[in-house]
């Protein structure tokens, strides 16, 4: 779950913040009743530390953002009302299909997945990994994915507006509770696709990119259901779990510049930033 530019905190982001720690919360609750060990104390304090830090960055990020998506939209190539029903619609699935695409390109880019991979840090999956999210993303280029939708003449607060609809849908994804939703598995992305996403089995890895929709990830196969039989683990696979929050947000920059100062010649130089996460193939 890849994080974006917002605007500043105010009150509306308040009502966010007091509601997601409330169903946080809840599920901690109802974890306990169930006897289900959905939850580590400190590794949901490390996620909350890690949250905390993600929401000072982000106003540094918006400036930097600014820019390019003011230039971009002085560019446009078209000018249309954007409160129609059918420019609503395509705004919303112009964005899935950009953040699919995104994700995707964050798991086997290692420069962007040296921010993602906070977000696949946590071992155990529940409301408080969903906020898990790096610090580092349009610092990386994040935000270029993006804007194509601005150049086409959306208004870039609407692109950010319908990119935060997606972050608040796939908060209430990240959580081992919550029932099959019968035929609407085959169109949204939902908590039972999203564990396979977040699972560092073999079969699970680089699978599931979605957002708020799977169906791209049905039609450019990337989808898979659980393995059956196989219990779902969470984490970085080959990763050592760190409840130290500053580890958790840089671990993966400070690996990269440490196989970047080692590589010999500029083809592993390249492959250091550039290739997919992983050893270096010398």
């Amino acid at each position: 779950m890849p994080t974006y530019p917002f605007l500043p905190f105010g009150p509306f982001h308040l009502l966010v913040v007091v509601t997601a720690l409330a169903f946080m919360a809840l599920e901690y609750a109802l974890g306990r009743l169930a006897q289900h060990d959905t939850h580590d104390l400190g590794e949901s304090a490390a996620s909350l530390a890690v949250a905390a830090g993600q929401t000072l960055m982000r106003g540094i990020e918006a400036v930097l953002v600014a820019m390019p998506f003011a230039f971009v939209h002085a560019h446009r190539l078209l000018d249309f009302d954007q409160t129609g029903p059918l420019a609503l619609l395509g705004l919303f699935v112009g964005s899935e299909f950009l953040y699919y695409w995104h994700h995707r390109a964050a798991h086997r880019i290692r420069w962007l997945w040296a921010t993602h991979s906070v977000h696949h840090s946590a071992t155990r999956l529940n409301l408080t990994a969903a906020v898990r999210l790096g610090w580092t993303g349009n610092i990386s280029g994040n935000f270029l994915f993006f804007l194509p939708l601005v150049w086409i003449g959306f208004h870039p607060f609407a692109v950010v507006a319908m990119l935060g609809v997606n972050l608040f849908y796939q908060f209430f994804i990240h959580t081992e509770f919550g029932p099959k939703l019968g035929p609407l598995e085959w169109i949204l992305n939902t908590p039972a696709h999203h564990r396979v996403h977040h699972a560092s089995n073999a079969a699970c890895l680089d699978k599931n990119y979605g957002g708020i929709l799977i169906v791209f990830d049905r039609l450019f196969g990337t989808f898979v259901e659980a393995p059956e039989g196989q219990r779902l683990r969470y984490g970085l696979a080959g990763g050592t779990p760190t409840l130290n929050p500053m580890r958790i947000a840089l671990g993966e920059w400070a690996a990269m510049i440490r196989d970047l100062r080692a590589a010999a010649g500029w083809k592993e130089r390249f492959a250091a930033l550039f290739a997919p996460p992983g050893p270096l193939k010398r």
